[in-house]
């Protein structure tokens, strides 16, 4: 599914009212309608209290909207105006005089102790008060109004997205309601998918509202729903080579995890041959803990990182395999680093490059766009810091716009990983990732990514859906290991050991009520 910025969804507004002829009466009808039904789904009507709290535009119409069918279906509604009735337009002004012909009781907001007590002895709250248009922190009586719906604890639902959430960044613009269900009409906005939106917005519904395909399937928007692409089948009669040979130059000393957690993944998520280029000293630690690997032990540097003398090797080793991983656990010594930059200039063929890798990169990535072959990186705020030479800071007020302009600028796939991993393709294209959850932030959950990456190239698939699918199965590992033990105790050995059974569920089409839960609602 994709996922608009509120200059699209307000594009696609105007074209289909200007265009298709679709009168915005009938839009706001259907709108309204459709986060009625889903307001009836999550609670009863009838005889139940509604407070509807309107702003002054098309959302507060929608808000009309619903109030009336509330009405309509026996429940008890009141609706609150927070702007005079004057500068209600349109279709939202022919909703709010067919509500006082209803003779619903709606009243004008002075001071927020004129909705204190209906909330009090409401069921629940529709919060139609802002929208998606929201370019300004909410001040005055607003942001007492929303303090006020959160502090009081009934269920609220917000119709688009919820009211002080910013539309295409998800930031808080002062303070925002915090949502049991949101509605969003058209498509879901960035907003509603972004931290820290998304986590205001509690189960989201989307409704496309008589659009078309052709507009809300546009592939002039650029970010979508990252829907873990079909994997290719087994061959019966394969052998280990046929599931992927991938080559991870990896570890140091001091450092085993990362080298074994991303060999061993890409075994454990369904790749076939996993060869380990790791310096001599640490092997016999490594194969205690994955002895399934095939190990390539490598000279060492005083410091016992892989030496540069290396390289002749590990570029002929390289020219045999599918994919290549540079990166986890190598450390930061200079002359490791510099073996690096070589490697990924040199190799022909498809590298993924993480960790210590990207430091290595990040002192002039642009040599990336002269590879021949598909390139990944998957930094994390910092590392992506590096890459670009912007601050965290500005990467996370636009992380979407800096990851396409990076792709683009170095012809890499790049997946940024953190809440919602982002996956930037050099053709601008941005996917959102939705499995996952906060237990992932541990030691080692890169490395075990980076295996199930590699895996699911092995298994046949391109690398731009490789990526996708990796990123997806990873989160979804994650979110069997936090049902099992909790987010807080989770560790990367335990996401690598949800690995085969989140393949499955992938191959079998059934993600279960874990991942539903984190999905969209299409009403």
């Amino acid at each position: 599914m994709k996922v608009a910025t509120t200059a699209e969804m307000r594009a696609m507004d105007r074209y289909a009212i200007e265009t298709l002829g679709l009168p915005d009466e009938i839009l706001m009808e259907n709108a309204g309608i459709a986060a009625y039904y889903a307001l009836a789904g999550e609670t009863d009507i009838a005889g139940r209290r509604f407070t509807v709290l309107c702003g002054g535009g098309n959302n507060g119409g929608d808000g009309f909207v619903v109030a009336r069918k509330i009405h309509s279906d026996g429940g008890i509604v009141k609706v609150f105006l927070l702007a005079d009735k004057s500068r209600y337009r349109g279709a939202a002004r022919k909703n709010l005089d067919v509500l006082l012909n209803l003779a619903v009781d709606v009243r004008p907001v002075e001071s927020v102790e004129d909705v204190r007590h209906y909330i009090l002895e409401s069921n629940a709250v529709i919060d139609a008060l802002f929208g998606t248009g929201l370019d300004r922190d909410v001040e005055g009586l607003h942001r007492e109004v929303i303090e006020l719906v959160n502090a009081l604890g009934k269920p609220v639902f917000s119709l688009d997205i919820p009211s002080g959430i910013n539309g295409d960044t998800g930031a808080v613009m002062g303070t925002a309601v915090r949502a049991a269900a949101t509605v969003t009409f058209g498509l879901p906005k960035r907003g509603n998918l972004l931290y820290p939106g998304f986590l205001f917005g509690g189960k989201l519904f989307v409704t496309h509202i008589s659009f078309p395909p052709e507009l809300y399937d546009s592939e002039s928007i650029a970010l979508e729903i990252n829907d873990p692409p079909p994997i290719p089948g087994r061959r019966a009669w394969g052998h280990k080579g046929d599931f992927g040979d991938v080559l991870f130059v990896a570890g140091a000393a001091g450092y085993y995890g990362a080298p074994a957690f991303s060999a061993l993944s890409f075994l454990k998520a369904g790749g076939g041959y996993s060869r380990l280029a790791a310096p001599a000293a640490v092997i016999p630690g490594l194969a205690a803990q994955a002895g399934e690997i095939v190990f390539v032990p490598q000279k060492e540097t005083s410091s016992g990182s892989i030496a540069l003398r290396n390289r002749s090797a590990l570029l002929e080793l390289a020219g045999k395999v599918d994919l290549v991983v540079l990166g986890p656990g190598l450390s930061l010594a200079e002359e490791t680093q510099k073996l690096v930059r070589e490697l990924a200039a040199k190799i022909e063929r498809p590298i993924l490059i993480d960790g210590d890798g990207l430091t290595a990169v990040a002192k002039n990535p642009r040599f990336l766009k002269k590879r021949r072959y598909e390139t990944i990186l998957t930094p994390h705020a910092g590392e992506m810091a590096r890459l670009t030479g912007k601050s965290v800071e500005a990467i996370g007020k636009d992380p979407i716009g800096i990851l396409q302009e990076t792709a683009a600028a170095l012809d890499s796939i790049i997946v940024l990983k953190g809440a919602h991993t982002l996956i930037g393709l050099p053709d601008g294209r941005v996917f959102v990732n939705m499995s996952g959850n906060s237990g992932m932030a541990t030691a080692g959950s890169g490395d075990v990514l980076t295996g199930a990456i590699g895996a699911m190239f092995g298994l046949g698939l391109g690398v731009p859906e490789a990526v996708r699918a990796g990123v997806f199965i990873h989160g979804l590992a994650g979110d069997l290991a936090a049902v099992d033990k909790g987010e807080d105790g989770i560790t990367a050995r335990d996401i690598m050991e949800g690995l085969p059974r989140a393949v499955a569920m992938v191959r079998a089409g059934d993600l279960g009520e874990i991942a539903e839960k984190k999905g969209l609602y299409l009403i």
